[in-house]
């Protein structure tokens, strides 16, 4: 019996010398034990990835990101780390996460080539493809019915480099419109101010869902990109912090906990008012919750 007890704590120390390692290497790490809390960037009006419900951060990449702090500081040996919540948005969100302000950014930040010069990516928590809303009425579906027309876009989104890479490459004469936020761009097309508006198409169906009258609006089926991975953003030059991000994450996806998860965001109803997104998960998502590695660019 004396020789397992020895063994068990034997293995504990060098988990606890190997952990300490860990945390010494890495800056973001290094901020949070020393701080005893970690900072987490969110959206206030993704649903259902990250927004608020009474004032309080939740959704589906909020879920996931609590997730892997539970991880981390069970096998940082951190103890209870206090959860701060700032607001990001497509403006400031990598400013934030590269001043150290942010720790790690819980929302919809889609991982290409070029942002992957400006932070560090996760592996892949969800796909989606850039498509556009309009009125019914309208009666519009391809992207040559945007001809000519003004169409709106979020500002430090890649989906307004998507709309004027459409726009000069088939010359439609398009007149891009920017603004502030989704809700924004929504509102401009519900009022007529645009003819249609630009963004992910899962954010799209989001807002339709909330919509007063939601079969009063189109979502194309005319894509502007190929599906493309959101991924939990976090501070550039800390591969330490990104590979136990990631090793959480895959523990995360190989077991239940991820099927509940999207189960609860995206086939149940949502909070606060009970809407019902019933996107089944695809084929192309359960591949990489299965085999992560494969997707980590």
């Amino acid at each position: 019996m004396k020789w397992l007890v020895a063994l068990l704590m034997t293995s504990a120390m060098w988990q606890g010398a190997a952990a300490g390692e860990e945390i010494d290497s890495s800056p973001t790490l290094s901020r949070i034990a020393s701080a005893g809390e970690i900072t987490i960037g969110h959206r206030t009006s993704e649903a259902p990835f990250s927004y608020l419900v009474n004032d309080q951060p939740t959704g589906y990449a909020i879920d996931l990101c609590l997730n892997v702090i539970e991880g981390l500081e069970e096998t940082l040996g951190l103890g209870d780390l206090k959860v701060n919540y700032v607001p990001v948005t497509p403006a400031n969100r990598f400013i934030l996460v590269r001043n150290g302000e942010v720790d790690i950014e819980c929302g919809v930040t889609t991982n290409t080539p070029e942002r992957r010069r400006q932070a560090a990516f996760s592996y892949p928590h969800f796909l989606t493809a850039t498509r556009y809303v309009s009125l019914v009425e309208q009666h519009m579906d391809s992207l040559q019915d945007l001809a000519g027309r003004s169409v709106v876009s979020t500002t430090g989104t890649i989906n307004i480099a998507q709309l004027n890479e459409l726009n000069r490459t088939e010359g439609l004469a398009i007149s891009v419109m920017l603004s502030r936020n989704h809700e924004e761009a929504f509102d401009m097309v519900a009022s007529g101010q645009a003819s249609a508006f630009v963004m992910d198409e899962v954010l799209l169906a989001g807002l339709v869902s909330s919509a007063v009258d939601p079969a009063a609006f189109h979502i194309s089926q005319a894509t502007l990109s190929s599906a493309e991975p959101y991924g939990l953003m976090m501070p550039p030059d800390d591969p330490v912090f990104v590979e136990l991000v990631n090793k959480e994450l895959r523990n995360i996806y190989q077991s239940e906990t991820i099927h509940t998860l999207y189960e609860k965001w995206f086939l149940q109803p949502l909070p606060p008012d009970n809407r019902v997104l019933n996107l089944p998960l695809a084929p192309a998502l359960a591949a990489i919750f299965a085999n992560p590695e494969q997707y980590i660019e």
